[in-house]
């Protein structure tokens, strides 16, 4: 019998408006920056994207961590033997997909110039658009944890931007590249592995070694250890400072 804890409805709904916010911010920001840059700079106009999108995820993370167990417990997995191993497995995947390493870091604080390039090598042989598979393998280990209608919607609604953001990067990078983006397309897939298993493109795994590789498993771990104080003191911190901020 499904277990119903906190909220059925309300929490979703503004889980749902929390993520419908960010895409507009985040996705609307990839559309408006080519004429962005050209009025204000590429430096400036990635500042001013940060300091809109940044906010806004950290919302959105915070009230998914303070409400994730809300509306109804559709399942229950977290004694089954293996699960928690396979769940960090399936994160630490998720995380490599996320954070391909293929951009500049200092580009991201605008401390050299941020530029838009085509990438062809490395994680883009697997999957063209890495940082859905990532967000689609993260909503399935947490789906599968976690068991909540609450979590139901997150995925819902994560993947669904993603699933936008496919369709729209190509759109904005055939725009941009023209011909070369063609090229790119034809040689690789969005789902993983395609383009290699039917012989367009070749897995090269030292592409896939690189610095930025060690920080994604610093952070793995720092998460693996951060997890324990979640559910005390940190939800109700969070949760009292976002009702502060929503209401």
């Amino acid at each position: 019998m499904a277990e119903v804890t906190g909220d059925l409805h309300h929490s979703s709904l503004v889980m749902i408006l929390l993520l419908l916010v960010f895409a507009i911010i985040h996705s609307g920001g990839a559309a408006l920056r080519s004429r962005a840059e050209e009025r204000i700079g590429a430096r400036a106009w990635r500042l001013v994207f940060a300091a809109l999108s940044i906010p806004s995820a950290v919302v959105v993370i915070g009230y998914f961590l303070a409400h994730r167990y809300d509306g109804i417990r559709l399942w229950n997995l977290q004694g089954v033997p293996g699960m928690v191993p396979a769940v960090w497995i399936v994160t630490a995947i998720s995380f490599l997909f996320l954070c391909p390493a293929t951009y500049n870091l200092l580009e991201i604080p605008a401390v050299l110039k941020p530029q838009v390039r085509l990438y062809a090598t490395g994680i883009i042989r697997i999957s063209r658009h890495p940082q859905a598979v990532g967000q689609i393998l993260w909503c399935l280990s947490h789906a599968l944890w976690i068991g909540s209608s609450f979590m139901l919607v997150t995925c819902v609604g994560l993947i669904g931007h993603h699933l936008f953001a496919v369709w729209h990067g190509d759109r904005r990078q055939r725009a941009r590249f023209g011909e070369a983006f063609e090229t790119l397309r034809s040689e690789t897939s969005v789902v993983p592995f395609v383009a290699i298993v039917d012989g367009r493109q070749q897995l090269i795994l030292k592409e896939l070694v690189r610095p930025a590789q060690l920080g994604i498993a610093i952070a793995v771990g720092v998460f693996w250890w951060a997890h324990r104080y979640i559910p005390a003191g940190g939800m109700a911190f969070l949760h009292s400072r976002l009702g502060e901020v929503l209401n």
